[in-house]
């Protein structure tokens, strides 16, 4: 495990809080989605009654490395203000660092909130390239990452400011370490991993750690269809990696030896056309006409899948079961989402798709958690470091 802000003395400190903001806006500017700003609040809130001087940076959207006042993260600085109770210090410069910003900073006192500009304006950020990284490290005398969704990515404010000030993790990066590394490193079992989502080749390696820890692996979406060609079956027009038929016949090899269940759908909801109004049918895995393909898991297929995950005390589901974004072809996926919620045991979605079909169904409050990194969940599902979780202190 990893120190938290409540290992370090921060009463009087000036605290660098790293923060996932990157919150969906309409053409208005307006935020349309503030769970990311509500997921900080416990930490910023901890740092605030406990006298620190708060500082707190993000990103949001892609203005390539300079300045895009679109991206401004005034609007989060407004919408920060409301959840927090109190004033929120926002300087907006283009060089995010530039003398409004240090004189901010330096001019804190206990328990005040500072929140600069748009780090990704500077073209130094996604590189972890100087004078970026020190230039931010000099605002103050603490670091907290509390910015799960980025911490698969060594940037100069996710990584490697923790080269010049002492790092911890807020409470949200704590309760996703705990979750993912408990999961992974001692699972209640049965264990099952569900993994949905398009295409074999994004999952090859998650599917191969997964395989040494899991005992049920249950395969849906776009993904099952090279699988179901692998064995042999007619999937018509269905997504297929031609390249990766070999390799899914050697995941499953692999599973079979190590005593590992390997489910794929045995029926499908196909239609003509990838469109919502596309008469579908369900066929069955055999029997898929050659002019139709697969865009959901079908009736006989979510039954299985639900009592697979119904009889599992720990369920990880990374990516939906079909094209959930159509409603014709999202009944696979919300029934996946209705056995989570069903589920007894511990149950972690992780981010991305299917975290937005469990909002879309509304059927977040059930499962036990929900990752607020899609890219950084999968990366930590697949055994990888992460840069923004190493450079933390060890408890």
């Amino acid at each position: 495990m990893k120190k938290t802000v409540k290992d370090i003395d921060v009463r009087g400190k000036k605290v660098f809080v790293r923060c996932d903001f990157n919150v969906p806006t309409d053409d208005s500017g307006a935020i349309t989605d503030d769970r990311r700003i509500v997921g900080a609040i416990p930490t910023i809130n901890y740092l605030i009654e406990n006298g620190a001087k708060v500082i707190i940076a993000s990103h949001m959207g892609r203005p390539k490395g300079k300045p895009d006042m679109k991206y401004s993260l005034k609007v989060v600085a407004d919408r920060l203000a409301e959840l927090l109770g109190q004033d929120v210090i926002f300087v907006s410069e283009p060089e995010v660092t530039g003398p409004e910003t240090k004189a901010a900073a330096a001019a804190l006192k206990d328990g005040e909130v500072l929140l600069i500009e748009n780090v990704r304006f500077r073209e130094e950020e996604t590189k972890n390239k100087e004078p970026f990284t020190k230039e931010l490290a000099d605002l103050a005398e603490i670091f907290v990452n509390d910015a799960f969704g980025t911490a698969h990515r060594a940037h100069c404010s996710t990584a490697g400011i923790a080269e010049y000030l002492p790092a911890v993790s807020g409470f949200l990066m704590e309760k996703e370490i705990r979750f993912f590394g408990g999961i992974l490193d001692a699972p209640e079992r049965p264990f099952t991993a569900v993994l949905g989502g398009s295409k074999v080749g994004d999952k090859i390696p998650l599917i191969e750690n997964l395989i040494d820890k899991v005992d049920t692996i249950i395969v849906g979406g776009g993904r099952a269809y090279t699988f179901l060609k692998a064995m042999g079956k007619e999937i018509g027009k269905s997504l297929l990696e031609e390249d990766k038929i070999d390799m899914t016949i050697e995941l499953m090899k692999k599973a079979e030896e190590k005593g590992v269940k390997f489910l794929i759908p045995v029926d499908s909801v196909c239609a003509p056309e990838f469109k919502n109004d596309s008469p579908s049918v369900t066929c069955s895995a055999d029997e898929m006409p050659a002019d139709m393909m697969g865009l959901d898991i079908g009736e006989k297929t979510a039954e299985i899948y639900r009592q697979a995950i119904l009889d599992s005390a720990t369920v990880v589901w990374n990516g939906p079961m079909g094209v959930f974004e159509m409603d014709n072809f999202a009944n696979g996926t919300k029934a996946i989402a209705i056995a989570m919620n069903e589920c007894q045991g511990t149950t972690v979605v992780g981010g991305g798709d299917s975290a937005a079909a469990a909002r879309k169904f509304d059927l977040e409050a059930g499962i036990s958690h929900i990752s607020t990194g899609g890219g950084a969940s999968l990366e930590f599902l697949e055994g990888k470091i992460l840069p923004g979780v190493a450079c933390l202190l060890d408890a």
